[in-house]
């Protein structure tokens, strides 16, 4: 289902668009990526709306059937790209799982900002961006997810997202219908 308003107190959160990530092969340009993260980014910025940049650095110590890479990442690799525009009113979180919400402070955070509503975007749809908005429909807030401006390494696992698991979290939409959503609502 399309997106059909965003609250009074939405959040956007960015998954994983840092240095080392960004640089692997993926299924969409990365450029367009960055271009829609950082249009919804200035746009909430400029409604004094949260923007929430989070980074990967670590995993969930549980065991698993395939091997995890070295946890020791080149310098830089968490760094957020400058595509972004960081700004030091930004919300940084550093999660050790898929998902922003589980090994951090960020739902905590969130409520204490009276946030009821997510706008979720990144890399990958299938890891990062999915698990975020499982755990944040499961803490309560109302999702988004902005199509075009995530990607993921395997087309299955992106096609199967935006299908499938999505529509069952939240709403869907793109950046422009975000934005304009953002431009003309009455708050």
């Amino acid at each position: 289902m399309p997106v059909t308003t965003l609250d009074k107190q939405t959040a956007l959160i960015i998954v994983d668009l840092q240095k080392g990530i960004v640089e692997l092969p993926l299924l969409h340009p990365i450029a367009g990526i960055l271009a829609n993260a950082r249009l919804l980014a200035d746009a909430f910025r400029a409604k004094d709306l949260p923007v929430v940049l989070v980074n990967v650095d670590g995993s969930a110590p549980g065991r698993t059937e395939r091997p995890r890479p070295a946890q020791i990442w080149p310098e830089g690799w968490t760094d957020f790209v400058p595509e972004l525009g960081q700004r030091p009113g930004d919300i940084v979180v550093t999660k050790r799982s898929w998902g922003a919400f589980a090994t951090t402070n960020l739902d905590a955070r969130l409520t204490a900002l009276g946030v009821t509503q997510v706008v979720i975007l990144g890399i990958a749809t299938g890891g990062g961006v999915e698990a975020t908005a499982r755990q944040a429909y499961e803490q309560g807030f109302h999702v988004t997810l902005a199509i075009d401006a995530m990607t993921d390494r395997r087309a299955e696992a992106h096609d199967y997202c935006l299908t499938h698991v999505f529509p069952r979290l939240g709403e869907t939409a793109t950046t422009q219908a975000i934005i304009d959503l953002l431009n003309t609502r009455n708050v």
